[in-house]
C-alpha cells in the first residue's frame, strides 16, 4: 500500500483555521492570513513557510522544513455550508448479534462503490473535517478499505466507532497502520468470554475482540474504550473499566438503553435497572447545525437519532444540505406531552430521543422526570 503524500491537512474549522496532523488528537490554530500563506506555497511550488516548519517541529516533532509545501500539507478549500463534523454508516449489517441494539433489523444494503465515493465529495465539500465512520460493524463492510482511503485522501480526520473484531486482520491493521486514523472506538460488551458471547450471541467473540485490542495497541493505534452495560453484562462493570487501563486507554461507560432508530422496544428489555442513570439537562445540541448523520443510503439527518425528515444527497446533492437547519430547528421543538411542562428546564432527553421512547412505549423512569 503506497504510503499517504500529505502529513498535514489545513482546513477551515467553523470561524477559524486550523492545521491537524492523521493520527494525532492535537492541533494548531492559525489565522486566515496564515492559512492564505499555506494556499500560496501549496500552489506556487514554494517550499514549506518557515514558521509552519516551526510549529510541526513543535506540535508533533515533524520535520517537514525543507519540504515543498504541495507535499506536507494538504489545503482544504473552505467551504460556506459551516459543517465540521459527520458520521457515515456504511451499513446496518453487524457480525454481532446483540439484543440490545438500536439499530434493530441489522441489514447490508447500501450504496455502491461509486455512490460512496460521491458522498464523500459531498461530505468534503460541506466542510467535514471530521468524519466517524461507524454501522453496524463498519469494518466488515465490503467497501471499507476504499471508503476509508479516499475518506483519507480527501483531508478528513477518520474515527472508527468498531466492536474490535477485525482489527486484528492484516489488511485492516495495514489500512491502518498506513494512514491512521483520529480515534478508534470499541464498544466493550463483557470482561469474560462466557458473558460477552453470551452478550453478543456469537460464540468466539471474545477472543476475537482481544485478539483486535492487542493487535491495535501494539501498533500505537489511537484507542478508546465504550463500555455497554445491560442487564447481562452488568456484573462486571468494574472488569469492563479495568480492561480499558490495560490497553492504557481512556473510556466511557454508557448504561441507559434506547429504542432502536425505528422506535421499536426491541432493546429495551435488555436495561439494567441497577445502572439507570439520570442524563445531564439538555440544554440543546449542535446537530443539524455544525454536524450531521449520513445512512448507508446517503440519506442525510441531523443526528443518528433524529432520522425524520431525511434529505436524499444522491438527488439533492450538495445544496440539499442548506434544509438541514430549518429541520433541526423544528425537531428540537418539545411536542405532544411535553409541550408546556414545567420540568423542562431540567429534563435529559433531546426531543428526538423522547419521540423514539414514546413510539417503543418504553417505561418513563427510562426517559422522563414524572
Amino acid at each position: 500500500m503506497r504510503s499517504p503524500m500529505h502529513q498535514i491537512i489545513a482546513a477551515k474549522f467553523l470561524d477559524d483555521f486550523l492545521l491537524v496532523r492523521p493520527g494525532h488528537s492535537n492541533g494548531i490554530k492559525i489565522g486566515r492570513q496564515r492559512f492564505a500563506e499555506i494556499q500560496r506555497a501549496t500552489a506556487e511550488g514554494e517550499l514549506v513557510p518557515r514558521w509552519l516548519g516551526e510549529a510541526a517541529q513543535t506540535g508533533w516533532r515533524l520535520d517537514i522544513a525543507t519540504q515543498p509545501a504541495a507535499e506536507a500539507v494538504l489545503v482544504r478549500e473552505p467551504s460556506d455550508f459551516g459543517y465540521s463534523r459527520a458520521s457515515y454508516e456504511l451499513n446496518l449489517g453487524c457480525n454481532f448479534g446483540c439484543d440490545f441494539c438500536y439499530l434493530g433489523e441489522k441489514r447490508f444494503e447500501g450504496l455502491d462503490l461509486e455512490g460512496r465515493q460521491r458522498l464523500l465529495h459531498i461530505l468534503r465539500d460541506a466542510g467535514v473535517l471530521w468524519v466517524q465512520l461507524t454501522g453496524g460493524e463498519p469494518t466488515i463492510d465490503q467497501f471499507f478499505p476504499e471508503v476509508y482511503t479516499l475518506a483519507y485522501q480527501l483531508g478528513m480526520m477518520i474515527s472508527i466507532s468498531t466492536n474490535g473484531s477485525r482489527l486484528s486482520s492484516p489488511k485492516i491493521l495495514e489500512l491502518l497502520t498506513t494512514m491512521r486514523p483520529y480515534r478508534i472506538t470499541v464498544s466493550v460488551y463483557g470482561a469474560t468470554e462466557a458473558t460477552y458471547d453470551a452478550v453478543t450471541r456469537r460464540k468466539g467473540t471474545f477472543r476475537k475482540f482481544i485478539a483486535g485490542l492487542d493487535a491495535a495497541h501494539a501498533a500505537g493505534l489511537p484507542l478508546r474504550l465504550n463500555v455497554i452495560v445491560c442487564d447481562a453484562n452488568a456484573h462486571e462493570v468494574e472488569a469492563m473499566e479495568a480492561l480499558a487501563g490495560r490497553y492504557d486507554s481512556p473510556h466511557q461507560v454508557y448504561a441507559n438503553m434506547s429504542p432502536t432508530i425505528y422506535g421499536g422496544p426491541e432493546s429495551i428489555p435488555a436495561q439494567s435497572q441497577k445502572y439507570l442513570r439520570a442524563r445531564r439537562p439538555f440544554t440543546g445540541c449542535n446537530a443539524g447545525h455544525t454536524f450531521f448523520h449520513v445512512d448507508p443510503h446517503g440519506r442525510a439527518s441531523i443526528c443518528k437519532v433524529g432520522r425524520d425528515p431525511q434529505i436524499h444527497l444522491m438527488d439533492e446533492g450538495l445544496e440539499g444540505l442548506r434544509r438541514l437547519g430549518g429541520i433541526a430547528d423544528g425537531l428540537m421543538l418539545r411536542q405532544g406531552a411535553c409541550t408546556g411542562c414545567t420540568l423542562q428546564g431540567t429534563c435529559g432527553t433531546c426531543p428526538p430521543l423522547v419521540k423514539l421512547y414514546r413510539q417503543a412505549k418504553a417505561p418513563l423512569n427510562m426517559f422522563c422526570q414524572h
